[in-house]
């Protein structure tokens, strides 16, 4: 909101139970900018970071701390983001009920500052989020009235969420199909009536709902299916070990680097550049730390690694998921006087350079695991964090407490967890060297 320097009327410290009369008053007055503020009609409440006076009425706006679009890095267009689309139509139905809308049409405030538009109105794909919003309207008004009990899935986002204990017993209990790798809660609605659970889908022959390269089950190829099911297989032998489903090329450097950043995204700043340096069986942990949350800051700490990693070109560097290529590129771009877009683009020659996860894991291996995440394959592997909450979410609340209090111990708690994070990624790539091909290990 600083950033916007312009005057707005804060309702964002107001007693909740007069926020929303407290809009209302607003938007009848004609206020230009309402921050904070609350709506509501009939059965839909909502709570906009922003309301917006234009020709019209009036727009909503949220602030986000993640892209406006999905898939617009590295020059892509990108495309607008389901969840976002749902909260933001909420809005504007809102917003037509109480006869105060500008048409269908919100605004998203994203990390970079960029307003990006989501017209529910204006073009096919607008129109087709704005159905989106209103069937998942009717399924919440059919979950609330009881006519529908939903199912919980297993997701990458369940580890964040306070009821994971408890949603994972569930799952567990019910063998459910989404704890297999790679299937989606959609997939898992469309097969459960023939498929219910993993070790029904281990005891069938995939072949049986297979026609050319279509299956039975709407959004699943043939392939896929088959891919499927053998993790299903998998998951149910009496001791399953992973294996390599095709020979992979991984040769031993005599220096090899294990690469991880950490970012906040609410600040828009790359605070830690995380390398695990091995010699033989030398090891050294290197790290470059952006001490105040500032482009300064950021940008130097960014020339010193890049500055490391020209002194090792012959070094051969791992990675886990194409973020960190995306990020160094997203800070060339930032600091175009550090480096180029050709020095970043050879840092990660994948000659020099390996994504484990994108190029390796998910391309050739299988596992006994409901998930591929680093922190799952490493702790399969045996390996442990030091901190007994090691995630990414946890380092940025760490890194924000540390600009506000700068006590050594919440530094130390943050290069520790990326220097696991790097060690992990060495524990994974020596056990990938040691898987067989076509059988468990």
């Amino acid at each position: 909101m600083a950033k916007l320097r312009v005057p707005f009327l804060d309702l964002s410290n107001a007693a909740e139970a007069d926020k929303e009369g407290l809009t209302m008053q607003a938007m009848a007055e004609g206020a230009p900018l309402i921050y904070g503020g609350r709506i509501g009609a009939d059965d839909l409440v909502g709570m906009p970071d922003l309301l917006r006076r234009v020709p019209g009425g009036y727009m909503a706006s949220d602030v986000k701390s993640g892209r406006g679009k999905e898939g617009g890095d590295d020059g892509r267009e990108g495309r607008l983001k389901l969840s976002y689309a749902v909260q933001l139509a909420s809005y504007v139905d809102i917003l037509e009920r109480l006869g105060h809308s500008a048409g269908r049409r919100a605004l998203v405030l994203d990390v970079r500052g960029d307003e990006v538009e989501y017209d529910f109105a204006g073009s096919q794909s607008g129109r087709k989020l704005w159905g989106r919003y209103e069937e998942a309207l009717a399924d919440a008004r059919s979950i609330l009235a009881g006519r529908t009990v939903p199912l919980p899935a297993y997701c990458g986002a369940c580890k964040l969420c306070h009821w994971y204990t408890v949603c994972l017993g569930q799952l567990e209990s019910a063998d459910d199909l989404t704890l297999i790798a790679g299937l989606r809660r959609s997939d898992r609605d469309g097969m459960r009536e023939r498929i219910p659970s993993i070790a029904d889908f281990a005891a069938v022959d995939p072949g049986e709902f297979i026609s050319g390269k279509k299956t039975v089950f709407r959004g699943i190829g043939a392939d896929r299916l088959r891919a499927l099911h053998a993790r299903a297989a998998l998951l149910k032998r009496p001791d399953p070990k992973p294996y390599l489903r095709t020979p992979v090329s991984l040769p031993i450097c005599s220096v090899e680097l294990f690469f991880d950043v950490e970012v906040d995204p609410g600040r828009d700043v790359v605070y830690l550049h995380g390398v695990l340096e091995r010699q033989g069986s030398d090891e050294r942990y290197v790290s470059f730390f952006a001490d105040e949350p500032t482009p300064a800051a950021e940008r130097d700490a960014f020339a010193a690694a890049l500055a490391y990693f020209a002194d090792r070109r012959d070094a051969r560097t791992h990675y886990y998921s194409k973020y960190e290529r995306s990020t160094y590129r997203r800070l060339q771009r930032k600091y175009p006087q550090v480096c180029s877009p050709e020095e970043v683009e050879r840092l990660f020659d994948p000659a020099r350079a390996v994504d484990l996860y994108g190029d390796v894991v998910m391309k050739a291996t299988e596992w006994p695991t409901r998930d591929r995440s680093i922190k799952t394959l490493a702790r399969y592997l045996g390996f442990s964090w030091r901190d007994p909450n090691p995630s990414g979410a946890a380092s940025i609340e760490w890194y924000d407490r540390w600009c506000t209090h700068r006590t050594p111990e919440l530094k130390q708690r943050i290069l520790n967890y990326n220097q696991d994070d790097c060690c992990a990624t060495r524990v994974l790539l020596d056990a990938i060297r040691d898987l067989a091909v076509g059988q468990e290990m």
